[in-house]
């Protein structure tokens, strides 16, 4: 007797232009991400007086960058709830077209505090967007294809991260700041266009009743938190208040959500998720990850630029080797999943990232440029076999019609782990450095020794506005070495500490692909036919 094979998942007429519809949520996805990083390399001019830039001061550009980070992350997971019950379409869409005007009034911007502002409104659009891409991709790709498809989605997010650097120092080189918001624009309208013609609306067909408060408990838990580990971040000290009382704030609201959600009969998230190991390990090394590519983007620019004086479009180009190698490896990992299993995958690729940082360790002011393209390469091809793995194991782990949540919750723990791997690392890079630069700078006049203390960059500004301040390069270039050492080693424990928690706790095959909910109704399969 002859078992019939099982029918198809998705209609006929979205399953022949999957890969097109992949393609649009690619270009979505590269808008948002790079935007993380473009901005970096405009602080500079952006800090110029006008006409040139806006007369930025340095906290005025650390929260040109943190508002949007703070807005995306804390909106993450309500946006993926938003997305589910009302249309990922709907909700990738609306993200692109508030991004896209967010980016316009940025290059507008004419004082610090409007740039702020509409940095915010670009995070309420990025987090629109971002978990409907991967929410989509489950819905329009077999389970046999998804690993691929996700595949090339987190190649993409690795490069979009490593050509911000490169766009916005070709941009700054030959027009004004505001055109590292502006290229957005352009793409924001294309994206829009291939959506509506192409990206079917799917949504979960039986979301339930809303859930405000876990909804408010969650966006006050995310927001507080982020903001606690940005100001500690920032002061280089998380025992002072304003750092600890908000993440305080934001881990209590947390344990508040989790504990109202275990008792609502309607939970915005059902956190017996977490009781499944594959996708509580998943999302920690996906935090993990994303603190390691956050925190080498952090210490190895300013390596580049500023010990080895290259320039912000040399340091972008050469953090290139990193995305190549995502972009090449990522839509590969499947392959190596199918011969060795996701945990011995996933596990390879943190001790590959745990060796790159090695690599950051024994680094110098003199060591030849071609070893950080090696670094680079080994780097990314580690995280190229980490992501696809376990984003596949998260949301295979989920109902297909949860994939909105599912991703919001991935894409949290990927910005969270982020915003972690600048605030903690750079905290550490600013402590060790301050403290081997505290004899050197004990011979400044006593008006220029915090300022010249806060970074290697305000030692080598304070350097060429005195008399003598050369003096002042050979320490602060020895110091910021010995801090990055320090930091990267502090990183090869923290990758190691992943690769043991996907080793032990992922699965040693391959996770189990999504797959619909039970009692799903017919009517779903043929409202997605019609919407074809």
């Amino acid at each position: 007797m002859t078992t019939a094979a099982a029918p198809p998942r998705v209609p006929e007429a979205i399953h022949r232009r999957r890969w097109a519809i992949l393609c649009t949520l690619v270009l979505a996805l590269l808008v948002v991400v790079l935007d993380n990083s473009i901005l970096n390399v405009a602080m500079k001019t952006i800090a110029t007086p006008a006409p040139v830039g806006i007369g930025a001061t340095q906290s005025d550009l650390e929260w040109s960058i943190n508002s949007y980070t703070l807005v995306f992350a804390g909106l993450l997971f309500t946006a993926g709830l938003l997305g589910d019950r009302f249309g990922r379409k709907l909700a990738l869409m609306a993200g692109m077209v508030v991004f896209g005007i967010a980016s316009l009034l940025s290059a507008m911007a004419g004082s610090p505090g409007e740039l702020i502002g509409f940095r915010a409104l670009m995070g309420v659009g990025a987090a629109l967007a971002m978990p409907a891409t991967l929410a989509i991709i489950m819905n329009v790709f077999e389970r046999e294809e998804q690993p691929k498809a996700i595949g090339i989605w987190a190649g993409a997010v690795g490069l979009a991260i490593a050509i911000g650097p490169i766009t916005g120092g070709l941009l700054i080189e030959h027009f004004w700041w505001g055109s590292v918001f502006l290229i957005n624009v352009p793409i924001v309208v294309v994206a829009v266009i291939a959506m509506a013609v192409l990206v079917p609306e799917s949504k979960d067909p039986s979301p339930g009743k809303l859930d405000p408060v876990g909804v408010l408990l969650s966006i006050i838990g995310l927001v507080a938190l982020i903001y606690g580990i940005i100001k500690g971040g920032e002061l280089a000290d998380f025992t002072a208040a304003g750092a600890w009382v908000p993440t305080l704030v934001g881990v209590v609201a947390l344990a508040a959500f989790v504990w109202f959600e275990r008792r609502t009969p309607f939970p915005a998230l059902d956190v017996t998720w977490f009781r499944n190991k594959v996708f509580s390990a998943s999302v920690v090394v996906v935090g993990v990850i994303f603190f390691a590519l956050m925190g080498v983007s952090f210490f190895g620019v300013f390596y580049i630029q500023s010990v080895r004086g290259y320039s912000a479009l040399q340091a972008g180009l050469l953090m290139l080797p990193l995305a190549v190698a995502q972009l090449l490896c990522a839509p590969r990992a499947r392959l190596v999943v199918d011969r060795i299993g996701v945990a011995a995958t996933a596990a390879g690729g943190m001790v590959l990232v745990a060796l790159g940082f090695v690599g950051y360790a024994v680094l110098t002011a003199t060591t030849p440029i071609w070893v950080l393209i090696v670094l680079g390469l080994v780097m990314g091809a580690g995280m190229a076999h980490v992501m696809p793995p376990v984003t596949v194991a998260i949301m295979g782990s989920l109902p297909r019609e949860k994939a909105g949540a599912g991703s919001a919750v991935n894409n949290t723990f990927r910005q969270v782990g982020g915003s972690l791997g600048v605030a903690v690392l750079g905290a550490v890079l600013s402590t060790v450095y301050r403290d081997g630069m505290s004899d050197t700078l004990n011979q400044l006049p006593e008006n220029l020794r915090d300022k010249a203390g806060e970074s290697l960059e305000a030692t080598l500004a304070i350097a060429d506005r005195i008399p003598g301040g050369q003096a002042l390069v050979t320490p602060a270039n020895d110091s910021f070495i010995h801090a990055m050492h320090v930091v990267a080693g502090l990183s090869v424990g923290i990758s190691l500490v992943g690769a043991l928690v996907a080793w032990f706790l992922l699965p040693r095959r391959s996770a189990a692909p999504a797959g619909p909910a039970p009692a799903q109704p017919d009517a779903t399969r043929a409202t997605a036919a019609a919407d074809a």
